[in-house]
């Protein structure tokens, strides 16, 4: 009877596991040693305001522009994305988010992460144009995300979430972009046509700075 019950409790420990219900644990262990996260680095210089807003970027960059110097830094209190080749700034979007005050810790909380990400993929979005979908969580966020459990900031249970990414607005509705409106679960989220722009011109692999 007690080696059913035990091999009971062991199944529903790793079904939780698995649904992201509780956290395994080795998880729970590794919160009892000091964790220091690394800081987040710096890639871009701030540009001043939104720059060439009204000009094609595809006009912007050379003839023969080359992918892998194309980069992205999101400023989140200044509504703003922009992107940079070879580290200077060329054109900027309005964009809104979730939750706008803080680093995102953990699933639900709506916020957007911030530090260095990377778009790890592409691809049509049925309600939103287009998705770029972003690393998250990475090294840096697991870190932190551990971090603030350690210090009680968020439950012990708490899960990380995932499926953040850079995407558009559902049809028709690009005023919530012109009137701040903070509306995702953390995604950055820009115009349609700006979404639709910016996605022929990154690739996998493009570094996403966010910043607060």
């Amino acid at each position: 009877m007690a080696i059913i019950v035990v091999v009971g409790l062991g199944l529903i420990y790793k079904l939780a596991v698995y649904r992201g219900l509780i956290p395994p644990v080795v998880q729970l262990l590794s919160l009892t040693r000091p964790i220091v996260c690394p800081a987040d680095a710096t890639l871009h210089q701030v540009p001043n305001t939104l720059i060439n807003t009204d000009q094609a970027l595809d006009q912007l960059l050379p003839a023969n522009f080359d992918r892998r110097q194309i980069s992205i830094l999101i400023e989140k209190s200044q509504y703003r994305l922009t992107v940079y080749y070879n580290q200077k700034p060329v054109k900027s979007y309005p964009v809104v988010f979730g939750n706008l005050v803080g680093d995102k810790q953990r699933e639900g909380d709506r916020k957007t992460p911030e530090g260095i990400l990377k778009i790890k993929d592409k691809y049509p979005h049925p309600s939103w144009s287009k998705f770029l979908w972003l690393d998250y969580p990475n090294a840096q966020s697991e870190c932190k995300h551990n971090l603030a459990k350690q210090k009680g900031k968020i439950p012990w249970y708490s899960t990380i979430g995932g499926e953040i990414g850079i995407h558009g607005v559902p049809v028709g509705s690009d005023a919530m972009i012109d009137l701040r409106e903070n509306w995702t679960w953390g995604c950055p989220s820009l115009k349609n046509q700006d979404i639709n722009e910016l996605y022929d011109f990154v690739q996998i692999g493009t570094i996403v700075e966010i910043v607060a």
